[in-house]
């Protein structure tokens, strides 16, 4: 039995925390498993447990900080004794983010005077998030001791010269193979995205949408001293990294951590990728919950959730848009229109062209309901498009010259496979719209399909013609160039 114990112990990682605390647990009187116990102290402390008499173990029970570490996904969060929580924070004291002004601070007012690079954003969201409570500390507290774990487990698998791209693999290792985080299946984060993106579900669940995933990475990296960078394409959240020379090392949070090429977050109409500083982070997570609110047709909590983002998005157009909007549903009209008026024509630096929905309801070619018609959300069922065609049908129908309501009709019969319905749509959009470079693409692509080589290169060159003198060439495009000069030569 010895020599088998100690054969089993010989194949523990010898850089895994999880892994000598769970041998622990399992052979607590053996004398391999008081050793595997030290072993994962070591670790934790950094090797400081020899050294530093206060980094010795201390003799509390440990189950609770094993318990803590090697929790399951299924098991319901507990909240750590003050004895306990100083332990970690004692283990946690040289992490990175601790020395940021944000991790010393108890109240929104003191967060919102910190400029962007002194913010510690676990610290910040979860002040903002939960609200105020007599249990606020310890829960905020506690939260932050299991991303602390967390880091100190990644930093134990790194060497002290370790630089930022093998910090990168570690985390990554780390969130999506030892611990297994995932993105929720589609049909789960429609339904449930508040709670695939609030960092405490986050942390107990597991699973995450792109926000809340990358929330998570910008956590663990304040901790590890490793600077990244928020990203935000349209609708989507990454982080990256950039290197002193300007190599820029991407970490897509949705498919476990890999490099994709910066082109290929780029759209038609997304010529430059939008950069967002640790306190906008804040903002949209408000955003989110915001939007939320907004699907499930509760524009007063929408609004509310939107003006608390405000503080933190300073002069954010697509915030006040969107606000703009919402006040609109739920009655405070000159308060709407009064926001709307100064989003109207904008054109945000990472943006082609400005959005015309603003324009046409100041015009008076579409009002509130129109809107939420164009924003209806359709999920995997032929039925819910359906629904939504059917509420275009009525818009366009009232209001022929609202641009978006044709355009996403149009979409309606695109996403059930009838381009043949879709076509007219798009050619009468734009008619109205000749300057929205996507249309033109879309409709260059379905005549290549149809083989009418000549409509498609004249769509395609008035998209190239949109796009190209705003030194932006976008993929797409190049692509169904190579296509059509494969079928038919340019004229």
């Amino acid at each position: 039995m010895v020599a088998s114990l100690t054969a089993l112990y010989s194949t523990l990682d010898p850089t895994s925390v999880a892994q000598h605390f769970a041998f622990y647990e399992l052979y607590p009187k053996t004398v391999e498993g008081k050793q595997a116990l030290k072993v994962a102290w070591d670790l934790l402390s950094g090797g400081r447990s020899g050294s530093d008499p206060e980094m010795v173990l201390p003799t509390l029970d440990p189950k609770p900080i094993i318990n803590f570490v090697n929790r399951s996904s299924q098991t319901n969060f507990e909240m750590l004794t003050e004895e306990e929580l100083a332990v970690i924070e004692k283990l946690s004291q040289h992490l990175g983010n601790r020395k940021l002004k944000g991790s010393h601070i108890w109240d929104q007012q003191a967060l919102l005077s910190l400029p962007p690079e002194e913010i510690d954003l676990a610290r910040g969201l979860m002040l903002v998030e939960m609200g105020g409570g007599a249990d606020l500390k310890n829960k905020v507290r506690s939260y932050e001791a299991s991303m602390d774990l967390m880091a100190l487990q990644i930093s134990a698998r790194l060497t002290k010269e370790a630089g930022p791209l093998e910090k990168i693999r570690a985390i990554n290792d780390y969130i999506f193979s030892e611990m297994r985080f995932r993105f929720p299946p589609h049909s789960l984060h429609a339904k449930d995205i508040d709670v695939y993106t609030f960092l405490p579900s986050v942390l107990d669940g597991r699973r995450g949408v792109c926000l809340g995933v990358s929330i998570l990475y910008l956590c663990l990296a304040q901790r590890l001293g490793l600077e990244l960078e928020a990203i935000t394409p349209p609708g989507h959240i990454y982080v990256r990294h950039r290197s002193s020379e300007g190599l820029i090392t991407n970490i897509e949070t949705t498919a476990r951590g890999i490099d994709i090429p910066s082109e290929r977050y780029l759209g038609i109409e997304t010529k430059k990728l939008q950069t967002r500083t640790i306190k906008e982070v804040i903002g949209l997570a408000f955003m989110n919950q915001a939007a939320v609110s907004w699907h499930r047709e509760d524009s007063k909590t929408a609004a509310t959730l939107y003006e608390k983002a405000q503080p933190f998005l300073k002069e954010d157009y697509l915030l006040n848009m969107f606000l703009g909007f919402n006040y609109l549903f739920i009655g405070k009209i000159q308060e709407g229109k009064t926001l709307l008026k100064q989003v109207k024509g904008h054109i945000p630096e990472h943006a082609i062209s400005a959005d015309t929905i603003t324009e046409d309801y100041l015009l008076g070619r579409a009002d509130a309901e129109a809107i939420q018609a164009v924003y209806a959300e359709v999920d995997e069922t032929r039925d819910s498009i359906l629904k939504k065609q059917k509420k275009l049908e009525g818009v366009v129908q009232q209001f022929p010259h609202f641009r978006q309501a044709v355009f996403h009709l149009a979409v309606t019969y695109l996403q059930l496979g009838r381009e043949k319905e879709a076509l007219p749509l798009l050619e009468k959009y734009i008619e109205m719209n000749p300057e929205d470079p996507t249309v033109n693409y879309y409709i260059a692509a379905i005549q290549f399909q149809r083989k009418n080589f000549n409509k498609a290169w004249k769509f395609l060159k008035q998209s190239e013609a949109i796009v190209f003198p705003k030194d932006h060439q976008p993929r797409a495009l190049k692509d169904l160039r190579k296509a059509l000069l494969r079928s038919c030569p340019e004229a």
